[in-house]
């Protein structure tokens, strides 16, 4: 019988690159997503994986959601917590709700995710917890103290859980893309981009697939002995000690 996936964010983007990927590998995915059930249902349609709309950052909504998976799909033994949003401001003018809306959903969500999972994983002494960070995680970046803290919790609850649950079978790990042509970077204007890639030694954007294969990797049955590493993949812009 083929494990359990469940993609947050996964019907777009990074996301969407993931839980194909997976599918191909041999899972059984459910994507959740949050809001764009246009989007959603366009992608289950193209792909024929199952989606499911709950918000990450409500506990009781992730409850719920979980449940639903497990009943129609199976017990969950790979996680990957990838949905995020931004909400970009320079500190001295963010407002409260824009910090809490950003550490709710890309921060809050992985505790809920990872907490509704990890005791079945115990159980079964199996799992696979795949946290999606970021370079600005990493670094820091002007006008997102917000995303760089929540990017950055990622992190530090990566490291923790890996050794708390590394006895059980459970593997969790950390991958901090650089910058990634996705719908959220298009955003910038153009010559704020070609800066960007200015800076990227590999003189390019990432490509979606290539976060995937990162995840296709640490999923895998024979990476047991892979546990609260952070693998960064950003073409040498940031490189971490």
């Amino acid at each position: 019988m083929a494990r359990v996936a469940i993609v947050t964010g996964g019907t777009r983007g990074i996301g969407r690159a993931i839980s194909e990927r997976l599918k191909a590998d041999g899972f059984t995915v459910a994507a959740n997503y949050g809001g764009n059930d246009a989007a959603a249902q366009a992608f289950s349609s193209e792909t024929g994986i199952a989606v499911y709309k709950w918000d990450v950052g409500d506990f009781d909504a992730c409850t719920a959601g979980v449940a639903k998976v497990e009943a129609e799909l199976g017990p969950v033994d790979v996680v990957v917590n990838n949905a995020g949003i931004t909400r970009d401001a320079t500190l001295h003018k963010m407002t409260h709700a824009q910090w809490d809306e950003v550490i709710r959903t890309d921060l809050t969500s992985v505790f809920n995710m990872s907490r509704l999972v990890i005791e079945g994983m115990r159980a079964r002494s199996y799992g696979r917890i795949i946290n999606i960070s970021s370079i600005n995680g990493q670094k820091g970046q002007i006008g997102q103290t917000n995303y760089s803290a929540a990017k950055a919790g990622m992190i530090g609850f990566t490291k923790a859980l890996a050794q708390e649950a590394a006895s059980k079978g459970i593997t969790v790990n950390v991958i901090a893309p650089g910058y990634v042509d996705t719908e959220m970077v298009a955003a910038v204007p153009e010559p704020v981009l070609q800066k960007i890639i200015g800076t990227i030694p590999v003189g390019r954007l990432g490509k979606a697939e290539e976060i995937a294969r990162t995840v296709s990797f640490l999923a895998a049955e024979d990476a047991g002995f892979i546990t609260g590493a952070t693998l960064t993949v950003n073409g040498a812009q940031y490189i971490a000690g």
